[in-house]
């Protein structure tokens, strides 16, 4: 069985696996095969969100993996993320509980606030998970509810037990400034599009100069908006085809996703790729063997362009979070 790096969490010390398992567009049986498929390869880290659609069938892999022994809970790192319909004090709860219910879990070792976007709340029994829309077609509702009210219901909940580690997603250095002034319990890890065309280093120096762990989610930039048909990642070169990453490749007889990894997982980073087959499970947690020059990372990183692909702005009124 294969295994991971950690990176130590501040405060508590605890060692979080540094290539995770991304689950993001895995869906039905299929999210719960590769979820078990993953933990019997060696991930320890599962990243899900309520958003993904997914927690339920993840679930259902995680426990697949305790009953037959593969896994025994105390050893696997379970992370959500809060969506934007819940970012009111009264809904904060209630959106954790039913992610750990759909998980069938008691706590979660990180949880995060998925986007610093406050919409207006959208009942589960009226639509489960909500997404972006109110009406669930077309309408963007804002709801202007400071992340201080949020981030306080949230350490209510790990004084109680139900959350480990708090980490914020997609937000920026000022903001992140201010969640610090005030937080009781200070996030533990920021999670953040980085890849080789947003490579963000000023984002990774700030937060890991404040003690706090950075993880890199679509490393491999735009192939996984491909799927989606984003005007951006389609008319972006795709990184594995880019002759700077397969040349890092060819010199050391790796793949190009590997060489990509290797470059995050060098800075620093942890690294939550998508796999679909147990082969490329395997060549993600085997990325961790490969040591890059100096040279050679900087010639990746010299690929960068701030382009984000994952830009709430592109898509839907009002969400300005990088503007």
């Amino acid at each position: 069985m294969l295994t991971s790096p950690t990176i130590t969490l501040k405060p508590t010390g605890a060692q979080m696996p540094q290539i995770g398992f991304g689950t993001w567009k895995h869906y039905g049986s299929k999210a719960t095969d590769a979820v078990y498929t993953g933990l019997k390869v060696g991930y320890r880290l599962l990243d899900c969100a309520c958003d993904y659609g997914n927690e339920k069938e993840c679930g259902e892999g995680l426990k697949r993996a305790l009953d037959d022994g593969v896994v025994a809970r105390e050893d696997v790192w379970v992370v959500s993320k809060l969506w934007n319909t819940f970012h009111r004090k009264e809904h904060v709860r209630e959106a954790v509980m039913r992610s750990l219910s759909d998980w069938g879990v008691s706590y979660f070792d990180i949880y995060y606030v998925h986007f610093p976007i406050s919409l207006a709340y959208v009942p589960p029994d009226t639509r489960y998970p909500p997404g972006w829309f109110f009406d669930g077609k077309s309408q963007v509702k804002h709801d202007p509810v400071p992340l201080r009210e949020t981030w306080e219901a949230l350490e209510q909940l790990v004084d109680e037990g139900y959350i480990r580690h708090l980490g914020v997603s997609n937000v920026c250095s000022a903001l992140l400034m201010d969640l610090l002034s005030y937080a009781r319990h200070r996030p533990s890890v920021l999670q953040i599009e980085i890849h080789p065309y947003n490579a963000q280093p000023r984002a990774v120096q700030f937060a890991q100069e404040q003690g706090i762990a950075v993880t890199a989610y679509s490393s491999f930039g735009p192939l996984g908006f491909r799927e989606l048909n984003t005007p951006k990642s389609l008319r972006t070169p795709p990184l594995f085809g880019h002759p700077t990453v397969t040349a890092v490749a060819e010199a050391h007889g790796c793949t190009p996703a590997q060489a990509v990894l290797r470059w995050a997982t060098q800075r620093g980073l942890a690294v939550i790729p998508k796999s679909d087959t147990e082969q490329q499970m395997r060549e993600n947690l085997l990325s961790a063997e490969i040591v890059l020059a100096d040279e050679e990372r900087a010639a990746i990183t010299g690929l960068d362009v701030g382009l984000r692909f994952n830009d709430p702005a592109d898509d839907f009124e009002g969400c300005h979070i990088f503007s």
